[in-house]
């Protein structure tokens, strides 16, 4: 609570800076014994709108933001939701950056605090990120801490692993295990057989139904997965 109140005071002074510095800018912009252009009056009042949003991007979830953001990582980890927040460690919190949410440790809210925002690009773990529908879609990037608390887990065979990170759903023919009793449309963390998390989708069909499922039945639809890194890379260099 201690480094929530100091975020606190930091926003309440960087609006306070913010205010100050629109005035100086509101007040360059009054009539004076020499003429200003109007392309210089435009120019200005852009800078004040930039400086202004610069104070205000890094924000904590409002209370509508907070539960769209629970509710989709409910669907994986259920209730562990608070130890992901009162963790032993360190206490965590959520922060908006953008549309994007980050994951950030109490010491790294200390640590970004002097740092003005127009130099911040981002801190912490992007969990996923808002949709201009205000739905949330997680990100590849917080799958290490889904697979940490996850409820329910596929392991893939060998030879089905290559066809998963190339964004492909998991077929009956691919899945070596299965975590019991996992509903239809839960989330799934998907492992290999040596426990490396290689990524996340939802469960098409309900364990009892995987059983009797047909090899090319989709057991679980592909959401995201490692190979992501690569294939983002690819993406933008080539």
């Amino acid at each position: 609570r201690s480094g929530d109140k100091e975020t606190a005071a930091q926003i309440d002074s960087d609006a306070a800076a913010s205010t100050l510095l629109v005035h100086d800018n509101l007040s360059a912009l009054q009539p004076s014994k020499r003429p200003v252009s109007s392309r210089r009056r435009l120019i200005s009042l852009c800078q004040i709108r930039i400086a202004f949003t610069t104070f205000i991007t890094m924000r904590p979830l409002t209370e509508e933001e907070t539960k769209t953001l629970f509710l989709k990582l409910s669907e994986y980890i259920g209730r562990s939701i608070e130890r992901m927040i009162n963790r032993t460690d360190e206490r965590h919190s959520f922060r908006l950056l953008k549309d994007r949410v980050y994951y950030v440790s109490e010491s790294s809210l200390k640590a970004a605090a002097p740092i003005s925002r127009d130099h911040l690009l981002h801190f912490g773990t992007c969990i996923g990120k808002f949709t201009k529908s205000g739905k949330f879609r997680l990100h590849i990037t917080a799958l290490d801490y889904l697979a940490q608390y996850a409820m329910y887990k596929v392991w893939l065979k060998p030879n089905a692993e290559m066809s998963f990170l190339y964004g492909n759903n998991v077929l009956k023919s691919g899945m070596a295990r299965i975590t019991e009793s996992i509903p239809q449309y839960a989330g799934v963390v998907v492992y290999n057989m040596s426990d490396i998390p290689l990524g996340f989708g939802v469960a098409a069909q309900t364990t009892d139904a995987c059983r009797e499922l047909e090899p090319t039945g989709n057991v679980v639809l592909h959401q995201a997965d490692i190979g992501e890194y690569l294939r983002g890379l690819e993406d933008d260099v080539f």
